[in-house]
């Protein structure tokens, strides 16, 4: 099937909140109208709107509805869907294909996600007791320190390997206004907070946060209308877990690998030509991972990358420029559509300080939760170009 190219035209994001002053609806609302304001369009043009969440839709029903009929929405398709931190990458997929496919012109994805809201005993994040490995105390934070293990000890990654990368991401976001995490860190200060799984600290762990993102996309026709700088998705590809009830090996990322062959492919383009990645880097491990799943580096290879400085500003290419999860915050559904919001700024020239310059090609990834037999349950990756 011959797919049209499709564009970013707006872009929208709240702040990220530890505890947001409005509702998940409002979020919704708020980062929408500042897509909208971005595009300079009306919100009539907008065909169909796919809303991603985690927690919000397992707790109150319609949510995408509430929040498009409140904005103004009468009558179009609106459609909800949940990957666990991947939702609103899903939703941006979702909406890339309508119009890629030619069935829509222009549409809409929204990711939100208030996790404030359902904080208390630990609710949000209890354990899916028809998983096995959850039944017997499998964590996220578990999880990722396990992996961190085993790469320190296949490897020679340390501890300060780590930090480094929490130091780093931190130094991003202390001139990212939308982040509610800017005061700069030292490697001594992520080794010295409190332990959460050996060999986290609390630092080298993201927050869990409130907020809303959106984008709108759109066909080249209608992008040349809008005056701004041309900003093309190039790629859009999910990928979902492969069982094995074997031996996995825990460092080796298989789904990011698969997810992220796709993406190059239906790109054109190799890690090569990306000038700055927004990845999962829910815990710190992750990115070290990321930079030989995405293909900046050789497996074994990522501390070494690291240490030379190849994975920030002044190096191969820039890793989490926002922030990324472990500083701006961790909005679980709403935080692939944040990555996109924050590689269209990138790619138009438009993030200030944490500006990657000369940014022509931008790559997001984002992983979600965990099934059992699985690495993880989903990963979704987005190529935007100049």
């Amino acid at each position: 099937m011959n797919l049209r190219d499709v564009y970013v035209i707006g872009v929208g994001m709240t702040k990220l909140y530890r505890k947001a002053p409005v509702s998940i609806d409002e979020l919704g609302r708020q980062a929408a109208r500042d897509a909208l304001k971005d595009a300079g369009i009306e919100l009539k043009e907008i065909e169909e709107i796919a809303v991603g969440n985690m927690i919000g839709l397992s707790k109150t029903i319609c949510l995408g509805q509430r929040i498009g009929i409140t904005l103004g929405c009468q009558g179009i398709p609106i459609k909800n869907t949940e990957g666990a931190c991947s939702s609103s990458a899903v939703a941006a997929h979702m909406a890339w294909e309508r119009v890629a496919t030619g069935l829509n012109d222009v549409t809409m994805a929204i990711g939100v996600e208030c996790l404030s809201s359902y904080r208390a005993g630990g609710t949000a994040f209890s354990p899916d007791l028809n998983d096995p490995e959850a039944i017997h105390g499998m964590t996220m934070p578990g999880l990722y320190a396990m992996r961190a293990k085993r790469y320190m000890h296949d490897h020679g990654a340390t501890k300060e390997d780590l930090a480094m990368i929490a130091v780093k991401n931190r130094k991003h976001a202390t001139v990212n206004p939308y982040s509610d995490f800017r005061t700069p860190l030292t490697v001594e200060e992520v080794l010295n907070a409190r332990v959460i799984a050996d060999p986290f600290t609390l630092l080298m762990c993201c927050p869990n946060s409130d907020g809303g993102a959106a984008v709108i996309f759109a066909t080249k026709e209608k992008a040349e209308k809008i005056g701004k700088k041309l900003v093309r998705l190039a790629a859009s590809t999910i990928t979902t877990g492969i069982f094995n009830n074997s031996f996995r090996d825990m460092t080796y990322m298989d789904i990011t690998y698969r997810c992220a062959k796709k993406a190059y492919d239906m790109a054109g383009l190799g890690p090569e030509d990306v000038d700055m990645v927004e990845c999962h880097d829910a815990f710190v491990v992750g990115e070290l991972l990321y930079y030989e799943s995405l293909g900046f580096c050789k497996h074994g290879e990522s501390a070494e990358f690291l240490r030379r400085g190849d994975a920030d500003y002044g190096g191969k290419v820039v890793f989490s420029p926002r922030g990324g999860l472990l500083s701006c915050g961790h909005p679980t559904g709403a935080s692939g559509a944040a990555q996109i919001v924050e590689a269209t700024w990138q790619i138009r020239g438009d993030a200030g300080e944490r500006q990657v310059p000369d940014c022509k090609v931008a790559l997001t990834h984002v992983t979600g939760g965990g099934v059992y037999g699985t690495e993880n349950a989903i990963c979704t990756i987005h190529i935007l170009t100049s």
